[in-house]
């Protein structure tokens, strides 16, 4: 549904910190998306993440359960960060790890909209490989205007 080019439009980041490789659903009504990344050995945190036992560090997984929550946020307003609105991620509850990631998964991530209240946006997030959940949680984020 949507490649990296056009992910580049909706999210600011960049290499090596853009963590969503392809949207594959984006169901804008039902106010989902799914997504994925694909896990290499040669993403720089694996150096030291761990040498001889390499796993994707959780944060980077909630990160990018962020970066496709914020995608279905942009696309919920109709709106890029070029036209002046970004989100900021600022928080997480009920964040839970189940089993590691490691080189040569695919990370799929997924994100439905739960609420927004005076520019703070909560989402249910989870990401998966293969059949198995390895997180799941809310990830908060506050929409600003710049």
């Amino acid at each position: 549904m949507m490649d990296i080019n056009e992910i580049r439009e909706y999210l600011p980041h960049r290499y090596p910190f853009l963590l969503v490789d392809r949207v594959v659903d984006l169901d804008i009504e039902g106010q989902r998306i799914r997504a994925y990344k694909n896990v290499s050995i040669n993403e720089p945190f694996f150096n030291g993440h761990f040498p001889l036992h390499p796993i994707m560090p959780g944060v980077l997984i909630i990160e990018a359960m962020a970066q496709a929550a914020g995608i279905l946020g942009f696309k919920m307003l109709d709106v890029k960060p070029a036209d002046g609105t970004l989100y900021y991620f600022v928080g997480s509850d009920k964040m839970r790890f189940r089993q590691p990631v490691m080189p040569g998964d695919q990370l799929i991530l997924e994100a439905r909209f739960l609420s927004a209240k005076r520019s703070i946006w909560k989402f249910e997030c989870q990401a998966r490989v293969e059949d198995k959940q390895v997180c799941s949680g809310e990830i908060i984020c506050a929409e600003r205007k710049l």
